[in-house]
């Protein structure tokens, strides 16, 4: 009786195989730099994972089998077009043209997958406790992230267009006024009387050579970072000041220690036309208002729950019952630890990118 229980218990996991995509969509990473396609192998323990919680699934098993395209056979056990699919809507920017290359690319992908856990089962791998733990913990996650997702989308209303025009008034130095940057971050050691008085004939200095020979000449430790990027990628909060000043003029703070200054050594106007900006506003405000409301509808589902924290957890820190720790301020640099120089030309992605990064 066992011996014919094994098969069918080894042929159930395989064909929850299919779906692990539908939950698991990050084990399979597409890159397109310079046109060509990959898919990262998949680690052994998540693949599993998904695999035993779906296969602890109900559903029509022989219906799903029955609407199924197979695109290869893995010792009998079918991968399907309907897999590859699946992945092929999930990847950005991909063009039609590449979706051949990309598609054979995700197969070779789901085939190691497949051979992955053929063995694993043979090693009775997903009866493993640690296994099980980390299914019903991918489980909950999966749920959760699929119900906020949900909630927001449907509670969220798409910008309209005057909200759209209202933001890109507001924000020239990111637009209208937009310039790439080329800044230096000045840190300089000292006490507070010797750097306050160092501002004062820095701001005189005009120049950004007049700026550096001050400095110089101050005789204070310094040290300088410089980086080359559009204004986008400079933090909201700092953005417009640094838009207000001119080539050779500086931001700075004052600090214990000594302060900082952050130096327009040169910059150039690059502009974006509101029909340039209009779909990245769109995207960076339906995506800010999203977060917002996702924090204000679990705080409200908090708020409405019985929750009782139960042993040494009873007693929360202060950081933790108040969020201070959530809430704290974000570094102060705007140069990046490395980065590449900002290139002439703009595109979608990137600047939404910037967009949602500034705080």
């Amino acid at each position: 009786m066992q011996n014919r229980q094994e098969p069918d218990r080894r042929k159930r996991v395989y064909r929850t195989v299919r779906h692990l995509l539908l939950y698991c969509p990050m084990h399979f990473v597409m890159h397109n730099k310079q046109r060509k396609f990959a898919v990262a192998r998949v680690a052994l323990v998540p693949a599993l994972v998904a695999a035993a919680l779906l296969a602890g699934c109900g559903g029509d098993k022989e219906g799903e089998k029955g609407a199924s395209q197979a695109a290869a056979k893995v010792n009998g056990e079918e991968l399907t077009v309907h897999q590859i699919n699946l992945m092929l809507e999930r990847q950005p920017g991909l063009r039609p043209e590449m979706a051949d290359a990309a598609g054979r690319q995700i197969l070779e992908g789901l085939i190691d997958q497949q051979l992955a856990v053929e063995k694993a089962v043979e090693d009775k791998l997903d009866r493993d406790p640690k296994i099980v733990q980390l299914l019903d913990a991918q489980r909950r996650a999966t749920l959760a992230q699929a119900y906020i997702q949900k909630a927001a989308a449907a509670g969220v209303p798409t910008p309209s267009a005057d909200e759209v025009r209202k933001y890109f008034d507001s924000k020239p130095a990111l637009f209208s006024e937009r310039r790439v940057y080329m800044l230096q971050e000045f840190t300089i050691a000292g006490e507070a009387e010797a750097t306050k008085a160092l501002q004062a004939k820095l701001e005189a200095a005009g120049s950004p050579q007049a700026f550096v020979e001050t400095l110089k000449d101050s005789g204070l430790k310094f040290v300088v970072n410089q980086v080359t990027q559009p204004a986008e990628n400079i933090p909201l909060n700092l953005v417009d000041r640094i838009g207000a000043l001119k080539d050779g003029q500086a931001l700075y703070q004052q600090g214990e220690g000594g302060m900082k200054a952050i130096l327009v050594a040169a910059s150039r106007s690059q502009p974006l036309t509101f029909e340039q900006a209009k779909p990245l506003i769109e995207r960076f405000l339906g995506e800010t208002r999203r977060n917002e409301w996702m924090q204000k509808h679990i705080k409200d589902m908090r708020a409405a729950a019985k929750i009782e924290y139960v042993g040494k957890f009873a007693e929360k820190p202060a950081a933790a019952a108040s969020g201070a720790s959530a809430a704290a301020p974000a570094a102060t640099s705007v140069i990046p630890a490395a980065s590449a120089a900002a290139s002439a030309g703009l595109d979608a992605d990137s600047l939404s990118k910037g967009l949602s990064g500034l705080k």
